[in-house]
């Protein structure tokens, strides 16, 4: 059954996609004089001069008009239609600042297994598994995190070997920063126990030096250059359900952290073909085999397509202690962590693509990658002459003190994921200890430092739902508000500092302030109407919120059923 409503589940995506892009197409080809007015119990305009109001109009994918219902009307002219929302908050365009629209078509199709709370039901889920889940005669999944399980420890080969012991299976961590796979995945990708561990990766083992079946960082690549790509019709139903799923869940666009070029061509067609429905802000894949082709074409600009930026991958994820920490894990003494680029490497690279006029963005997750981030990025673009290309720090999110106030000197961009503290505060403080842990998911005192703040999710480690991210930046609570007064509550921003992350910050982080962001005449005409005030209601309101209408450059790309 469970496979059954995933396969359901991946179509009915699928179909919502080809909708979207139509409708996109259609208000691309519509007449410059079409005017839409659409009014609302209030609109959100984050303008200074005009912050509520309760109707916008639109002509020609831009804002025309805000205001009071008359003055609105009195603008657009007798032939605007008219459209009634009701009780509904409207907002400016919401973009998710860090995301992988390709690794959320991926998931969307293949065996979910966030939430699971045993390796027992991953177990279930793997041998329920929907046809979408195969690519070639592997099959994938995504989604586990050993810390949501009784035992908190990692899994093994030998599970999933007494469930199919022919078939390769590739299990992804949450976190995107470990595989769990079998012995036939080893085997196809020749590990065993004479093979050594990558640079920047390790290969995990038993006491009798077989790799157990968990690969970390670096690791990965040994059995992911064997699985089979997906084919184009795959790669295709995959984007546009991913792309579906942002705009249901109200996001007008998504800055896409490290794509490949495959999956760059064919958003460039369809941005060509006007079927591109939400906006696109891509980062280069930076550290792929795709690094050299980006370098020697350069920057890329279309409609609602733009690659202006490079993703590079310093270290790993907290989680799996990939992370980079200038001291050894508390929980795991003597181990600091990974580096997935030597620090040479890394200035190459970063060198290279400013000097090309890339923007730099960087994930950084330990204090010690942070740190070599900070003094690279400041380093290189003064050399470069290249500090207003606002070079970015992707997850910024275990730091020491005097780097937080380094990067708001420097004027950095901090790329965060509000989400990723709620989801990692129940083990996080046990892998850094008391002391580290203050620079650590430390929203505020970025803010405060002078970084501009740029929202996201980092899709699909966690949910693109937008509403979720806006309720842990405001609470710093899980979804049954605990603790009760949040955790380390001192870093929370407001409704309004969590709006402007997911808006102002996402557009200034992508050169766009001046025509997305807020709700003014002459700007683009995103936004999203909800059913309540992300910004004044209860944060509890937030988890049951409804997106009734998300609108792209005056397309309706979603609008509730």
């Amino acid at each position: 059954m469970h496979g059954l409503k995933s396969l359901l589940g991946a179509v009915l995506l699928v179909v919502c996609a080809a909708g979207c892009a139509r409708r996109a197409a259609e208000t691309q080809q519509a007449p410059s004089s079409t005017t839409t007015v659409y009014v609302a119990r209030r609109v959100r305009t984050l303008d200074a001069e005009r912050p509520i109001a309760e109707a916008l109009s639109v002509r020609a994918g831009k804002v025309l008009a805000v205001g009071t219902r008359d003055e609105v009307l009195a603008a657009s002219g007798a032939d605007a239609r008219v459209v009634e929302l009701g009780d509904v908050t409207v907002v400016p365009g919401l973009t998710d600042a860090h995301g992988h629209l390709a690794g959320l078509g991926q998931s969307l199709a293949g065996v979910q297994l966030e939430g699971t709370a045993s390796r027992e039901e991953i177990l279930a889920r793997v041998t329920a598994a929907p046809a979408t889940a195969m690519q070639g005669d592997w099959l994938i999944g995504r989604g586990w995190d050993q810390n949501d399980w009784p035992e908190k420890s990692f899994p093994g080969r030998a599970e999933l070997d007494a469930k199919l012991p022919k078939t390769p299976v590739v299990l992804e961590r949450v976190d995107g920063h470990a595989l769990w796979v079998n012995g036939e995945a080893l085997r196809r990708a020749k590990i065993s126990k004479d093979t050594p561990d990558p640079a920047g990766g390790r290969i995990l083992r038993g006491p009798d030096g077989e790799p157990t079946g968990v690969l970390v960082d670096n690791a990965m690549d040994l059995v992911l250059a064997v699985v089979p790509p997906p084919t184009d019709a795959q790669l295709e139903a995959r984007l546009a359900a991913a792309l579906a799923r942002c705009a249901e869940v109200g996001l007008t666009g998504a800055h896409d952290a490290g794509m490949d070029l495959r999956t760059f061509r064919l958003l460039q067609r369809w941005d060509k073909e006007g079927t591109l429905p939400l906006r696109v802000y891509a980062m280069a894949d930076g550290q792929g085999p795709d690094h050299a082709a980006y370098l020697r074409e350069g920057p890329f600009q279309g409609r609602m397509l733009t690659l202006r930026s490079v993703k590079l991958m310093l270290d790993g994820a907290l989680g799996s202690r990939g992370a980079a920490l200038h001291e050894p894990y508390s929980d795991e003494p003597g181990h600091r962590g990974l580096l997935l680029l030597k620090p040479e490497e890394y200035e190459a690279r970063v060198k290279a693509f400013m000097s090309r006029g890339f923007q730099v963005a960087t994930h950084a997750i330990g204090d010690r990658a942070n740190t070599l981030v900070l003094e690279t990025l400041l380093r290189e673009s003064e050399a470069t002459g290249t500090r207003h290309l606002r070079h970015r720090v992707e997850h910024a999110q275990i730091m020491r003190l005097e780097d937080i106030q380094r990067m708001g000197q420097g004027g950095l961009v901090a790329s965060m994921q509000p989400t990723h503290a709620t989801s990692d505060m129940p083990w996080a403080e046990r892998r850094v200890g008391p002391e580290r842990i203050q620079g650590a998911y430390a929203w505020r005192k970025l803010k405060e430092s002078g970084a501009p703040l740029a929202l996201g999710s980092d899709f699909p480690v966690e949910r693109p739902d937008v509403v979720l991210g806006l309720y842990a930046a405001r609470t710093r609570q899980d979804a049954e508000g605990q603790p009760a007064s949040g955790w380390y509550p001192e870093q929370r921003l407001s409704g309004e500092e969590a709006l402007e992350g997911f808006t102002v910050g996402a557009a200034y982080a992508a050169f766009a302030e001046n025509e997305r962001g807020r709700l003014k005449p002459g700007m683009d005409a995103d936004f999203v109407a909800f059913s309540v005030d992300p910004v004044d209601a209860p944060p509890a309101e937030l988890l049951k919120a409804q997106v009734k209408l998300t609108v792209v450059a005056g397309a309706e790309v979603y609008r509730a059923p």
